[in-house]
Order: structure tokens, then C-alpha cells, then sequence
């Protein structure tokens, strides 16, 4: 099928438009909560640094392969690399990415259906006056009631579904050019709630002063590791987003603008988290939960705790919920723009029928929380409890860890591979330069791709995955 930009298929209207929805992409939960945990459990503001650097220089250079791949196949990632090698097995890793982007969506809109709720417990103020343990116990009935997560997961890919079934334009980019604005207001008021919380500046000091002797190896890996999931590269997203890109519009600049806003937006969750966090001790005395915990748990203690804090509480679930719909649009649309264009459906068709597929598909994950006791203990019971996400044996976890993790590694492995000894750099650089768009750094960028790049990525694979298979 021809992948031109047809009515069904769409373009983005303007570059802003563009950088919006692909920020809109990376940005989510990784942000949110991860990026958090992260800094906490890796040495505070040093971690911060090196997550920098590795945003830098690795980020971005592979968010700029992908754009310049979309650009100039007009394409779907299957369609990407069947035109730019045809008949050779290189489609496959296209494949993997729509694949990947169903998968993770599938697991994703479950946990969105988790903040969805806790939105509505908010907005009822549920929390006031509860107990800290209640407080905890409250988030365990909610994960394990089948029904009621299903629910939420279902409303929540319905709220996708109708934005990507308005289109390019007039669906993903009018609700990005919407939603990320208010993103960021949200997380601005938010984090000057929090700067001014009484005890607030220990917290800060952590974040914010180096003590550069804690970085090591463990750090630097902890770091490349969150930059990189946290950019959502490695699926075929940005090949998708870039394929609406006109030909006027400077790749390289795009990249940056949407890395740097991506890593800004992890920034600023951080000044929200730490100060309320280092204000009240006692809730993390053994340490700052990973996941679900910091979120579910313990931040409705902390807004439970201070002034305002059920005006700050709704805003938080509200800006959480606002980052993760614009990560479960990217992941819908990588899936559609293949059904549209492969095979020819109409925009309406591969919607529904995807986003329904992503629901049936996210249901063991929605079961796998404790309302399924096979389901929750999924990766033990098949023997790979060590390869899913923090060691959780659940069958979502291990959906994330094969999907959300080593999958979106092995993908951007394979594109670099395939820019430096397939398709060409030179290629890719004369796409970045299309009607005199400028590149200063191309020479800097093919080093990157073709050695940096590859070299870190494997040892994100080796460190995180391979050698805990040998270790013990």
C-alpha cells in the first residue's frame, strides 16, 4: 500500500505542533515516578548529572535516526524498512516495534486506569483524615478488585482511542497543543507548593548538590538506562511522528527541543518529589518506594499532611493522568499508522479494533495484581522471575520488562546497526539537511550512532539483563 500522506494517514500542521505530540510521547509515568525513584536509589544530584549527559549524548542522536528514517519513507516502521531495504529480513525489526508499542499500551492503560481512580479519590477527597495504613490498604483492594481495574483500564484506552481517531491534526496534535501547555503549568504550581514546604530544603539540597564521588558503574548504567526508556525510543514511535514531519522542518533541532523538554519535564517532577518527600521522614524511613508505592501510597500521606493538600493532591493525579494519555496516544498511533498503511484501513477501523485488541490483551495485566493468583505469580511460575521488572513475578511486570525494556534496547540496537551498515549514515545525514536545513554537529552525530550509541546500548543489555542470569 502507498504510505503518502493520504486524509486517513495525516500530517502534523506545524513543527511546534510536532514537538508537542512527540514530547507528549516521551513524557509519562518514567517522568513521573521513575525518574524519582531513580535519583533517590543512585546518589541524588550526581545521577541527576549523568542523566543529563546521557540524554545528550545519546538520546538524541538516536531520536534523530528514527525522525530522519519516518521522514523519509513517509512510513510506518515496517514500511520504513521495507523501502529503505526491500526484500531483505529488515522489515522484522519494524515489526517488532508495532508489536512492542501494542504490548506496552496493553500493560500501560492498566496502570492509567490505576490513576484514574486515585484521580477520582482525590477529587471526592477520599484520603482526608485516613489513617497511613489505611492509606496503603486503600491502593491494595483497589489493584486487587478484577472488575473495578478493568473499569478503569477500559475507560482510559477509550479516552485514547477518541483522540487518535480524530487524526493527526485533529486529533493528537490538538490534544498535545492542549494538554502539554497545562502539563506544565500543573508541574510549575506544583513544585512551588512544594519549595515552600516546611523541611523542604533538605530535600533539595539532595537533589540539587553533587557529591560526584557516588557515581560508579551501577549509576552510570541506572542513568543511561532511565534516559533511554524515558525517551520511548526503540519502538518505532518517532519513525511514526516523523513521517508527518514536512521537509522544511530541521530534524536535529526537533530532536533537541523534544529530548530537552523530555528531561525538563523529569526535572520539575523531581522538585515536586523531593522537597514534600524530605518533609515528612518518618514516611521514608526505609527508603523511597520504587513504582506504585511513592505514588499510590505514599504521596496521598504527604497531601494528606499539609496545607492545601487536597487542591495539590487533585493536581498531582491530574497531571500524572495528563502524562500518561499522552504516551498511550504515541503507542496507539505506532500500531495504526502500520494498519493504514500496510493494509490499507481506514483511521475509524484500525482505532477501534487496535485499542480493542489492546484492551483484551492488557486483561491478565489488569488480573495480575492479586485478583489472579496465577497471574500475579506469572513469571515464577514459568521460571523468570529474574528477568522482570524489580524481580516482581506478575504477569505485567513482565510484560514491562520484555516490552517496555529489552525490547525498546534490542530495537534501537538494530535501527543504529541498520544506519551504519545498511541504509547508510550519509543517507540519513543528507535527510537531516533536506532543503538546506542546517546539521553543524553530523560528523559528531555519525560517531555517535555508529559506535557510542551501539556500545552503550549493549552494555545496558549486558549489565541489566544478561549478567544477572549468570550472577548467584
Amino acid at each position: 500500500m502507498s504510505s503518502i500522506n493520504t486524509p486517513e494517514r495525516g500530517a502534523w500542521s506545524s513543527k511546534l505542533g510536532f514537538i508537542l505530540a512527540a514530547a507528549g510521547s516521551a513524557i509519562g509515568l518514567g517522568n513521573i515516578w521513575r525518574f524519582p525513584v531513580e535519583t533517590a536509589q543512585n546518589g541524588g544530584a550526581a545521577f541527576v548529572f549523568v542523566y543529563l549527559i546521557c540524554v545528550f549524548a545519546i538520546g538524541i542522536p538516536v531520536m534523530i535516526a528514527e525522525l530522519s528514517v519516518g521522514r523519509r519513507t513517509r512510513s510506518n516502521p515496517v514500511g520504513a524498512f521495507k523501502k529503505l531495504a526491500p526484500g531483505s529480513l529488515w522489515k522484522a525489526v519494524g515489526g517488532l516495534g508495532v508489536l512492542t508499542g501494542l504490548m506496552i499500551l496493553s500493560a500501560y492503560a492498566v496502570v492509567s486506569g490505576w490513576i484514574l481512580k486515585y484521580l477520582w479519590y482525590a477529587v471526592a477527597g477520599t484520603f482526608r483524615g485516613m489513617p497511613a495504613d489505611q492509606i496503603g490498604q486503600t491502593f491494595s483492594d483497589h489493584i486487587q478488585s478484577g472488575p473495578e481495574v478493568i473499569i478503569f483500564h477500559l475507560v482510559f484506552l477509550g479516552l485514547t482511542m477518541l483522540i487518535v481517531q480524530g487524526g493527526v491534526q485533529g486529533g493528537i496534535e490538538k490534544a498535545s497543543k492542549t494538554l502539554m501547555p497545562f502539563l506544565l503549568l500543573l508541574l510549575v504550581l506544583l513544585c512551588i507548593r512544594s519549595v515552600t514546604l516546611a523541611g523542604a530544603g533538605e530535600g533539595l539540597s539532595f537533589y540539587l548538590n553533587p557529591d560526584f564521588s557516588k557515581i560508579n558503574f551501577s549509576v552510570i548504567m541506572s542513568a543511561l538506562g532511565q534516559a533511554f526508556f524515558s525517551l520511548s525510543l526503540g519502538m518505532g514511535a518517532m519513525i511514526t511522528y516523523g513521517s508527518y514531519l514536512a521537509k522544511k522542518d530541521n530534524l536535529a533541532s526537533a530532536a533537541a527541543y523534544v529530548s530537552t523538554m523530555d528531561a525538563g519535564i523529569a526535572i520539575l517532577a523531581g522538585f515536586v518529589i523531593f522537597p514534600a518527600l524530605f518533609s515528612f521522614p518518618e514516611l521514608i524511613a526505609d527508603g523511597v518506594p520504587a513504582g506504585p508505592g511513592l505514588i499510590f501510597v505514599v504521596l496521598p500521606n504527604i497531601f494528606n499532611s499539609i496545607p492545601l493538600g487536597y487542591v495539590v493532591g487533585i493536581g498531582f493525579f491530574f497531571l500524572v493522568a495528563i502524562a500518561a494519555l499522552t504516551s498511550t496516544i504515541s503507542l496507539l498511533e505506532v500500531v495504526v499508522a502500520f494498519f493504514i498503511d500496510e493494509l490499507g484501513w481506514t483511521r475509524r477501523k484500525a482505532v477501534y479494533v487496535l485499542g480493542s485488541a489492546a484492551f483484551v490483551i492488557g486483561i491478565p495485566s489488569a488480573l495480575s495484581n492479586g485478583a489472579s493468583g496465577f497471574l500475579s505469580d506469572f513469571a515464577g511460575a514459568i521460571g523468570l522471575s529474574g528477568l522482570s521488572a524489580g524481580g516482581s513475578p506478575d504477569f505485567m511486570s513482565l510484560v514491562f520488562t520484555w516490552f517496555g525494556e529489552i525490547s525498546l534496547v534490542v530495537g534501537a540496537l538494530l535501527l543504529c546497526i541498520f544506519l551504519a551498515w545498511k541504509w547508510g549514515l550519509g543517507e540519513a545525514v543528507a535527510e537531516v539537511r533536506a532543503e538546506n536545513a542546517e546539521f553543524p554537529m553530523a560528523g559528531l552525530w555519525k560517531i555517535l550512532v555508529a559506535a557510542l550509541c551501539p556500545l552503550a546500548i549493549i552494555a545496558i543489555l549486558v549489565s541489566r539483563y544478561v549478567a544477572p542470569l549468570f550472577s548467584g
